[in-house]
């Protein structure tokens, strides 16, 4: 098959990636609006995809240049194009699995580890650039951490700013600051998860020889522009699909939320992935609000919080990156093979004729 063919191919599954990203974690958006009843799903997530398409206009796309640096790439080797296909296709196929299973597990995670996968199976274990791959590593426990403790600092301190007013005051007020952390919380997510696709297309790029090392993503170049317009689209367009499985998870298994609880979630995730959208450090946003969610039913009570659900989260977490890693290798040997057989020229045998 022709490297184009296969560039085309997979600019085309990371596009559709986004899609399911979008569609996927549609929930970690809006899943504390649901819960809470502010807005109804249908609302809820036009509202979410709005600020994810709109995010581009505010993160510098650091976390893409992260993502495009996860595996050494040979410019103009077909085969890295391959790879990144290969782990494309893993990142899909556990994702659409979770999805399948009602489970939040991380997209993220399962293109880092769909990546790294298909890498390994190229060039083997060289393959990787592992000071990238240990700061996204570090952030698997780091992102709910802190996702847990500044939901629980926050609540405590609504909670005592709050203890005179009237509770319908109150609660009319947190429901109006609901959609402001969850607008806020969906512009971290655009801005970070998005960012995951155009690093992956970035990488395609340099792979085929259509894009020099090095070139940074803008606006403001053209050759460029179009990355960036298509990766916030369809991660807009995947998130107004919605995912509402995932948001009963989310929202109504974990820990039951009040407005104050979902305000406090909503801006203890959108806290977090401001920071790492900034710092250029791609995170799970489904860690992030889960941890966020767990700290907000633990700033009440520990028994508060349906720990069982919780743990079955975690382990989803805990298998995602080798779950994607090892579809990805089976994807890359089977795109590989295929390679092989349609380049390998032909024999032309040559038949004399006695006459």
């Amino acid at each position: 098959m022709e490297p184009y063919v296969w560039l085309i191919a997979g600019i085309a599954l990371a596009l559709a990636f986004d899609v399911i990203n979008g569609f996927h974690d549609a929930a970690n958006s809006v899943a504390t609006l649901v819960s809470t009843r502010v807005l109804s799903p249908r609302v809820a997530v036009l509202w979410a995809a709005f600020f994810n398409t709109i995010a581009m206009f505010v993160f510098a796309p650091r976390v893409a240049d992260t993502i495009s640096k996860t595996v050494n790439i040979t410019p103009g080797d077909g085969l890295y194009v391959v790879v990144v296909v290969a782990g494309v296709l893993g990142a899909i196929a556990w994702g659409l699995l979770t999805w399948w299973w009602g489970l939040p597990s991380s997209s993220s995670h399962a293109i880092i580890g769909g990546f790294a996968g298909a890498g390994v199976a190229h060039a083997g274990w060289g393959a990787l650039r592992w000071d990238t791959i240990l700061k996204i590593l570090a952030f698997i426990p780091l992102a709910p951490v802190i996702g847990v403790a500044i939901a629980m600092v926050l609540v405590i301190v609504l909670e005592r700013l709050l203890r005179r007013a009237r509770p319908a005051v109150a609660d009319r007020w947190m429901r109006r600051g609901q959609l402001v952390s969850a607008a806020a919380y969906s512009l971290g997510h655009g801005g970070n998860d998005a960012q995951k696709t155009m690093g992956i297309i970035v990488a395609l790029l340099i792979a085929s020889g259509s894009l020099a090392p090095g070139t940074q993503l803008s606006m403001g170049n053209p050759k460029t522009l179009w990355i960036i317009l298509a990766c916030n689209l369809a991660m807009g367009i995947g998130t107004a699909m919605g995912g509402y499985k995932i948001i009963r998870t989310m929202g109504m298994k974990i820990t039951k939320l009040r407005p104050l609880g979902g305000f406090a979630a909503s801006a203890s995730g959108a806290l977090v992935l401001f920071y790492a959208t900034a710092a250029g450090i791609p995170v799970s946003t489904t860690h992030t609000i889960t941890g966020s969610i767990v700290g907000v039913g633990a700033a009440r009570r520990l028994r508060a919080v349906k720990w069982g659900v919780a743990q079955r989260i975690a382990w989803g977490w805990l298998v995602t990156v080798p779950a994607a890693a090892i579809i990805a290798m089976g994807c890359f040997h089977i795109a590989a093979s295929v390679t092989s057989q349609l380049t390998r020229p032909a024999h032309i045998q040559v038949v004399t004729l006695n006459r």
